[in-house]
């Protein structure tokens, strides 16, 4: 362990492991990255890691939650001060900006829930939480519109198909597709609302 890294209290190690651990298992992969590795890329020794955390797992379980805070952040921010219309059609925005991104591996939620989802029952719970979480904020958004709540699990599976596919091609014309059949569901939804209230 490097004499600086020695130096941080517990809160400043873990913050450090979870930040090391969030870009390795974003990169390579949650089961390709060993205790070992985390440790030689942290500065942390082994003795330390299993101190702030009792397994592999909970650090898996730690990193997602942080990254779901991430994401509500995002979220948040691209839906903030906005008409409902434009504040759902800002996350196909928000999420070509991501796919942009150099980094960009997909959904951690997703490829954690593909990697481990059938063996660690509480990474299954927490990626299960996260996708819920985003449906609900998207529920809110519908409502502000005055269409059907019909229409949020529609944007919720135009968002998620989306991220996987622009992990596979390499490009984010996935988000701008979503975007086009986004506006277009809004709008009938929007449309049929107003036909009805006639």
């Amino acid at each position: 362990m490097s004499a600086e890294v020695h130096a941080l209290d517990d809160d400043a190690v873990r913050a450090k492991v979870l930040e090391t651990a969030d870009r390795l298992y974003y990169t390579l992969g949650i089961q390709a990255v060993g205790m070992d590795t985390l440790r030689s890329e942290s500065g942390v020794s082994l003795k330390r890691l299993y101190r702030l955390f009792p397994s592999k797992e909970s650090i898996v379980e730690q990193v997602l939650l942080r990254r779901h805070d991430m994401w509500n952040a995002l979220v948040a921010d691209a839906t903030a001060a906005r008409d409902p219309r434009q504040s759902l059609l800002a996350i196909y925005d928000m999420l070509a900006r991501w796919f942009d991104q150099d980094d960009f591996r997909g959904c951690m939620f997703i490829n954690s829930f593909g990697e481990l989802g059938a063996t660690a029952p509480r990474v299954a719970e927490i990626v299960r939480a996260h996708k819920a979480n985003f449906q609900a904020r998207l529920t809110e958004i519908v409502a502000e519109t005055g269409a059907p709540a019909s229409l949020a699990p529609q944007l919720a599976i135009l968002a998620e198909g989306a991220q996987t596919t622009a992990a596979i091609s390499g490009t984010n014309d996935a988000a701008r597709q979503a975007r086009q059949a986004a506006e277009v569901l809004i709008d009938a939804a929007i449309r049929r609302r107003e036909g009805q209230a006639v």
